[in-house]
């Protein structure tokens, strides 16, 4: 185990519930919490790219945090994605999480502009000086077309002590050990993409920023935990049922289709914020073909 068994288990990357009307339903928002809290889950992790976080406005960001604070933060750190078009916007969001009362933060690049790592760097160093909270550092090169690499994620760790863990999605598994062989156990490595699962728990990661989880919280703990404790050969009839569900996490309208998968079985609506669209008749009844089969075998199971 690493030195910050913080973030370990299933940590959701929750949606954001909208009202017919297009505003944050934060009733829904910190029922759901507790919902994943009860279920198992050990943080959760609010307005990042599953979270619709590019298309909330600062004070919705903020008023998000509150409510998910209020609604598990003393059961769980709530841990906000921090991303921002500016530095400057992104280091008074880490603050405002600070002062609410989060346990941590996932800081993200900016969202438009990519560049090199002198540029890059500086943002994510900027965010990470700007509190003393537990930091996941998270790498999506496919979704932010910046890829930090082990080399350089290593440099972070060895600056900022408070980083404690990276979320590595860049869906190349040996980046796991490579990351491993320049920091030790020095940071808890985090599974983001859902459909990778068994093979990063495989190469010693400790917990996974989940999505499908949103829909089926106790189906996703349950993987997790026989993944973690038996490797594939305990989990594989368990993963190969969620994996259909599971490669839904890893497409640009993964948004759309977790938050279908939520409204198919109660926990959410399906609602999202333009520029995402309800999806077409053609998608729906592709997505749900694949829904429904997993919720029927998963009932007669």
């Amino acid at each position: 185990m690493s030195t910050h068994s913080m973030w370990h288990g299933v940590l959701p990357a929750i949606t954001t519930p909208f009202t017919q009307a297009g505003d944050v339903d934060h009733e829904f928002l910190a029922r759901h919490s507790r919902h994943l809290v009860d279920a198992g889950c050990r943080a959760i992790i609010p307005i990042g790219s599953l979270g619709e976080g590019a298309t909330l406005s600062f004070e919705e960001k903020a008023e998000i945090i509150r409510t998910v604070v209020a609604a598990v933060g003393d059961r769980v750190p709530v841990a906000p994605g921090i991303a921002a078009l500016t530095t400057d916007e992104a280091v008074e969001l880490a603050r405002v999480a600070k002062d609410e009362g989060c346990g941590g933060l996932m800081v993200l690049p900016p969202y438009v502009y990519k560049s090199d790592w002198h540029e890059m760097g500086a943002h994510m160093r900027a965010v990470m000086q700007a509190t003393e909270l537990p930091v996941i550092f998270y790498n999506n090169p496919l979704a932010y077309r910046v890829d930090f690499t082990p080399e350089q994620i290593a440099e972070l760790a060895n600056e900022f002590p408070h980083m404690q863990a990276v979320k590595e999605s860049s869906g190349d598994i040996r980046r796991f050990a490579a990351i491993k062989e320049l920091v030790g156990d020095r940071l808890t490595l985090l599974v983001g993409m859902d459909d990778l699962l068994v093979e990063g728990v495989s190469m010693g990661a400790e917990g996974w920023i989940a999505g499908v989880v949103n829909a089926f919280p106790e189906e996703s703990v349950r993987l997790f935990e026989l993944a973690r404790d038996g490797g594939y050969e305990a989990a594989r009839e368990l993963y190969d049922w969620a994996l259909p569900l599971l490669r839904m996490d890893t497409v640009p309208k993964f948004v759309q289709l977790i938050k279908l998968m939520q409204e198919r079985v109660g926990l959410g609506q399906a609602t999202v914020r333009a520029p995402r669209l309800p999806l077409s008749e053609e998608e729906q009844r592709q997505a749900l073909a694949v829904i429904d089969q997993a919720i029927a075998v998963r009932k007669a199971a």
